[in-house]
Order: structure tokens, then C-alpha cells, then sequence
């Protein structure tokens, strides 16, 4: 049980009813003591009271900024902004709101602030804090030497001085501020950098100086969390929910982890598997298996032996997977890597054929060898641009294709410098722009490898993990200036684009017109106009896209041969719809071609492995093709997740093992299958014989 907080007494001392409150201090007194619900209500009272005065509608706004409701908190800068414009502590607050959730405007918001007060300390502590998030480690300091220059006591300022010593490595620092909060600003700069052991031991340094820092308090018990230390952490958060600090973090992370108890964990000498009970049995051996092998690949590839297991955490609820990655910038919405730990979605989680989980999982795999051989020294945009780099050497069908939103930037000219590229992951201007950097930096280490070699890309992961920030890595290892390979790669990403940026519009007109011929039943139109709109845009493999239009086209007028080959066009560019994908097996097995089949339907097992009736076909041709261990495989999954017909899966099964020489286990499938249906003779039959 936690010591009753010394805020929890004041609080009792204060509350002579809210509504009582006359002065500002006593609103503030009720904040202080988290006793937020008659804070409110005083803060109600002062406004109503005065509703011109623009202060109180500024503080109250940072009470709900405070009590994590920045929306209502931008509801009262806003209005505060309606009355007086220029007012500089309402402008920081619309500043605090957007840096909370690591938005693209806070940093201009903070220099608006800071033009119309020049002495606010806050605004300027808040543009040094971005300036760093946003790996500006030069322009960074000078920013802090800035807030030093408004208040030499400054925390924040001292802090970021402090932690950019501390992220260099080095252990003293003159700028240590010897404040909670300071320690505070470390913790929350090494997590962002993916250093989480670091970034627990100064949250721990935080709170031993105070003890009630519970947004501190909160973080450690996450950052626990990402190290997989359940126990501590779930004893820290739950001190912070005991004293009323109840911000989502806290909340969703207690109730996350009293999930725990409906997973079940699998371990080998390199892997620890975490599934949800529900479908463990299902997915265990294809991620297992998929683990092993990237792991074996991409210690070859870098060059580098891991120090122990890799942990992967599969959630089959995507609020659970997002309360894991909660407070991280720039994340996909797939998967996270925590070093050695991993969480992801489930294939169940997510639509069928709108997730591949096997090219998410390689995608995480990489970022644990390039954050664990540089201690994660290693700036985002590097990080990630290697693991989309990654996900398409795995596999030219896996990875994202190019977009609407990536082309876009490249018309545009939006894309970002390399030294910048940060910014587009940790601050985006919007939500788009982080998917578009994913792709640049995915684009920049493709071009890298092509020109200089893959050789070279491990040299500049060396010199990251040596503290050498990006301009000088290019500059050693590429033997150019930023700006030079900005131009180099700028060109060689338009002109790679160039047909289907300049054609984006009549693109987009001819689609239409093609849609509503195929749903006109038109199909000589669509079969004369679809193959040229599909190499000038050939990456389009989303809904409505032309090789499925073009594919059934053919299928209406009997042409299987041409159909066979626009689906294979289709699955080849990364398209991952799985009724298309078992269109194209069927096709396949019905000209014969079986083994290409079974392949074809081995890929859906890394997008939709939730499908029956792809186990079941899958399972019929590897046993027709004599391959045992793949029938087994694929009849375990069937019997793992509720057949329709559980005898005929345990029966199916049992003839898959007795393929591949286990009697035993045969034996053992076929009790099953009798005592699902006792009468069943192909069961019955087969169990005397091996029986024999």
C-alpha cells in the first residue's frame, strides 16, 4: 500500500466546498492537491464571474492539460486567443497541447509564443526540448543555452544540456540539473531514443528526489513494461492510480496487464513467443518458425550475434497493442521493438489481407540487431529505413508498395534532407507525413545499398552506434556532402516515379471508368484498357485494383490462362487479398500446376493464417505432393482453431502424421476423431491398421 500522499491531507484542509473558491490561488491550491473535480468547479466560478479575464481561462486550460484532456485544455486557449490574440501563455498552451501528442506545430506555436513574450522561459525551454526530439543535438543546446539566458536556474535548460552529455556518453555533466524534473526530461529523451534501460534509471533518480513526480513515476513503470519487468512495473503504476494520478498510461497499462493471464508463452534457445490463449495453438508454429529464421539471416547478414532470446508479444486487440507503444513518436501501427522485446498485432487484429504480419515481423526483427550493435545509438530515420529495407530484401511481395501519399510528396517536393529526416517521424506536419518518411528512409538505404553497397550501410550503422551523428556519417562513408546526396537521391526517386506521378491524374480517371466498365460487365473494355493503366501505375494493389478487374475479366470470358497471369501480376507487386490469392491456386490446380499452387497458398500463411479453408487446401496438397511436414502443419492449424468438422480435421491430421512416419501421433488424432464421432470408418479403419 502506498503513504498517503501529503497532497491528499492538503486537499482535505482546502475543500470548503469549490464552488466557495474567490481567488485564483484557491483554485490552484485545489489543482496542486489533484483534487481536480472542485478545482473544475472553482475554475467554473472565476470564469463565470469574469468571463474576459483571460487568465483564468489560461490556467484552467492547463488544470485539463495537466489532467491529460488536451482537448478540452485547446478549447481554452482557444477561447483565451478570442479575447486577447497576443496573448503569449495561451498561444504556450496551444504549443504544450500539440507537443504532448508530438505534433507538427508545436515548435511554431512556441516561437509564437516566445515573439510575443521574449522573457517567457517556458516557451523557451519547450523549442529546446523539440529542437532535441527532433535529434538537432547543436541546434538543441543553443536553444538551451537560450532559456540559461532567461533564468540561469532554468531545469529544462540545464536538463537538455545535461542530456545531451548523458546521450554522448558521457557519465558527468556540468549541466546536471540535480532536479526531479530534469531527471524527468532524461528519462523521456532516452526513451524516445530507444534506450530504455538508461531512461528507467533516470526516471528512478527522478523519483527518489520526489517521490510524488507520478508523471515520472508513471513512465518508469511503463518503461518497466517495454523491458518486460511486469512485476515492478505494475507495482509502480498502480501507486500512481492509489494517489489519483490516473493518466492514460497508467490506466491502460494496469488494465493491460491484468490481461497477461490469457497468454501463454513458448520459449527456445533464441525466442520467447507470447500468444493469447485463444490462438496459441494456431500461430505458434508459424511464428516461431518465422522467428528462427529471421533471426539465423540476419546474423549472418550483419554480422552480429545476439546476447539473448528475442521476445515477441502478439496481441490479438489492437488497444492492447497500442497501449504498448503508448507515448512512443512515429510508430507504425503494426509493431514496436523494444531492443529485445517485440510487440505486434495479431493477424486476427486487423482485416483479412490488409496486414502482413510475416514482413511486419522481419521489419522489428531488424531494428533488434541495429538498436542492440549500437546500443541504440542509432538515429530513427536510419533505424527505420533499414527495416524497410529489410522487409522487401526478405521478399520483393512484402513491404508497403508506394502510395497516393508518397507520390504526392515526391510531386511536390516534399520529401525531407537526410539530416532532417528526424523530424518527419518524431514532429510531422501531419499523420501522412510519417508515412511517407518510412518510405523515404526505406527509399535512402535501397539507394544506398545499390550505389555503395551493403558493406557500406553496415560501416554507417558502426559509426552511429560510435555517436556520430548524420552528416558525418554521410560525409565518411559516402564521401559527400548532406546536401549533394539530397540531390542525388531526390533525382533518382523522380525519376523512378516520374511515369506514374505525371499520369497520377489520368490514372485516377481511368480507373473510374474501367470500374464502371467490369461493373457493367464490359470485360473486352476492361481487358483492352486495364494492362497499359497497370504499368503506369504498377505498385496499386489496394481495392479496385486493375490486375483483379483485369483478372476477372478474363475468368468471365474463359480465358484461365490470362486470368493465371494477372493474379500471379497481382501477388507478385504485394497484393494480399486473400480471396484473390485462393482465386489464383484454384485456377493453378485446375491447369495442373498443384506445387505452384500450394505455394501460392503458403504466402497467405504470413497474411491470413485465420482461414480454414486455406489450411485445408493448403493441407490436401502438401499431402498430395508427398510433402509430410506440411500437411502436418497445416492439418494442426485446421484442428487448432475450431473446424467445422472436427473429425474429419483430426482424421486428416492423423493420416498427415502417419505420412510422415508418427505413428503415435496418428494414433492419438484418430482417438480424437472417434471421440468426436464414434462412428467415423476411414477413422476407424486406419487406427486398426496402424494398430496392427
Amino acid at each position: 500500500m502506498a503513504r498517503p500522499s501529503n497532497f491528499a491531507t492538503f486537499a482535505l484542509l482546502l475543500t470548503a466546498s469549490a464552488i466557495s473558491a474567490q481567488t485564483l490561488e484557491q483554485a490552484e491550491n485545489l489543482w496542486r492537491a489533484r483534487d481536480y473535480q472542485d478545482a473544475n468547479e472553482a475554475f467554473k466560478v472565476l470564469v463565470a464571474r469574469e468571463p474576459n479575464n483571460v487568465l483564468y481561462r489560461v490556467r484552467w486550460g492547463r488544470m485539463y492539460l495537466d489532467h491529460w484532456q488536451p482537448d478540452l485544455a485547446d478549447g481554452l486557449f482557444n477561447e483565451a486567443l478570442g479575447i486577447d490574440p497576443k496573448n503569449a501563455a495561451a498561444v504556450l498552451g496551444k504549443a504544450l497541447v500539440a507537443a504532448a501528442s508530438f505534433g507538427g506545430n508545436a515548435d511554431e506555436l512556441a516561437h509564437k509564443a516566445l515573439a510575443l513574450d521574449p522573457k517567457l522561459l517556458e516557451a523557451q525551454e519547450l523549442i529546446a526540448r523539440l529542437t532535441l526530439e527532433d535529434d538537432n543535438k547543436a541546434k538543441a543546446a543553443e536553444e538551451a543555452h537560450k532559456a540559461l539566458e532567461i533564468d540561469p536556474n532554468s531545469i529544462q535548460g540545464k536538463a537538455i544540456l545535461a542530456t545531451l552529455d548523458w546521450l554522448a556518453d558521457k557519465k558527468d555533466s556540468p549541466w546536471d540539473p540535480h532536479a526531479a524534473r530534469g531527471y524527468e526530461t532524461a528519462g523521456h529523451f532516452f526513451m524516445i531514443n530507444r534506450r530504455y534501460e538508461e531512461s528507467v534509471a533516470f526516471y528512478r533518480k527522478a523519483i527518489e528526489l520526489d517521490p510524488e513526480l507520478f508523471s515520472a513515476r508513471s513512465q518508469l513503470g511503463v518503461s518497466l513494461m517495454r523491458l518486460g519487468q511486469n512485476e515492478e512495473a505494475y507495482r509502480q503504476l498502480q501507486v500512481c492510480f492509489e494517489n489519483n494520478f490516473k493518466d492514460p498510461a497508467t490506466v491502460n497499462s494496469l488494465n493491460l496487464m491484468e490481461t497477461y493471464k490469457k497468454y501463454v508463452t513458448y520459449k527456445t534457445p533464441t525466442t520467447v513467443l507470447i500468444l493469447h490463449k485463444k490462438e496459441a495453438e494456431l500461430l505458434h508454429p508459424y511464428f516461431e518458425a518465422e522467428m528462427q529464421r529471421a533471426i539465423a539471416t540476419y546474423e549472418k547478414k550483419y554480422r552480429f550475434k545476439l546476447e539473448k532470446p528475442v521476445q515477441v508479444e502478439v496481441y490479438p486487440d489492437h488497444e492492447d497493442f497500442a497501449v504498448r507503444t503508448m507515448g512512443l513518436p512515429g510508430l507504425g501501427a503494426l509493431g514496436v521493438t523494444f531492443v529485445y522485446e517485440i510487440a505486434m498485432d495479431s493477424p486476427s487484429g486487423r482485416p483479412p489481407g490488409s496486414f502482413h504480419w510475416g514482413s511486419t515481423l522481419w521489419h522489428e526483427m531488424s531494428h533488434v540487431f541495429t538498436l542492440s550493435m549500437t546500443h541504440s545509438h542509432v538515429p530513427r530515420w536510419f533505424t527505420e529505413g533499414m527495416a524497410v529495407h529489410e522487409e522487401t530484401a526478405a521478399s520483393p511481395e512484402w513491404g508497403d508498395r508506394l502510395g497516393p501519399h508518397e507520390l504526392s510528396a515526391i510531386k511536390n517536393h516534399q520529401l525531407l534532407p537526410i539530416s532532417e529526416l528526424d523530424r518527419g517521424f518524431v514532429h510531422p506536419v501531419n499523420p501522412l507525413q510519417v508515412i511517407v518518411s518510412y518510405y523515404q528512409a526505406g527509399k535512402i538505404c535501397d539507394f544506398i545499398n545499390d550505389k555503395w553497397g551493403w558493406d557500406t550501410l553496415l560501416a554507417m550503422l558502426h559509426d552511429f552506434g560510435a555517436g556520430e551523428d548524420t552528416p558525418a556519417v554521410v560525409r565518411k562513408e559516402l564521401k559527400i556532402e548532406p546536401a549533394a546526396f539530397d540531390k542525388l537521391f531526390f533525382a533518382e526517386i523522380e525519376a523512378e516515379t516520374r511515369k506514374t506521378v505525371n499520369s497520377l491524374s489520368e490514372w485516377k480517371l481511368a480507373m473510374g471508368a474501367i470500374g464502371k466498365a467490369a461493373a457493367a460487365k464490359d470485360w473486352d473494355r476492361v481487358i483492352h484498357e486495364g494492362p497499359h493503366w497497370e504499368e503506369i501505375y504498377p505498385d496499386y494493389v489496394e481495392d479496385g485494383n486493375l490486375y483483379q478487374l483485369v483478372a476477372e475479366a478474363y475468368h468471365a470470358k474463359g480465358d484461365t490462362a490470362n486470368a493465371i497471369d494477372q493474379l500471379e501480376r497481382y501477388v507478385h507487386q504485394g497484393g494480399r487479398n486473400p480471396e484473390a490469392i485462393k482465386r489464383l491456386a484454384s485456377d493453378l490446380v485446375e491447369t495442373g500446376k498443384k506445387s505452384e499452387a500450394a505455394t501460392v497458398l503458403d504466402r497467405l500463411n504470413l497474411i491470413f493464417p485465420m482461414d480454414n479453408d486455406l489450411h485445408l487446401r493448403l493441407g490436401q496438397l502438401w499431402f498430395e505432393l508427398g510433402n509430410a511436414a506440411g500437411a502436418v502443419r497445416e492439418f494442426h492449424a485446421l484442428v487448432a482453431h475450431n473446424p467445422i468438422d472436427p473429425a474429419q480435421a483430426h482424421f486428416d491430421l492423423a493420416r498427415a502424421y502417419n505420412l510422415n512416419h508418427q505413428p503415435e501421433q496418428a494414433k492419438d488424432e484418430l482417438v480424437a476423431a472417434l471421440e468426436t464421432a464414434p462412428g467415423f470408418r476411414p477413422a476407424q479403419k486406419l487406427l486398426l491398421e496402424l494398430s496392427k
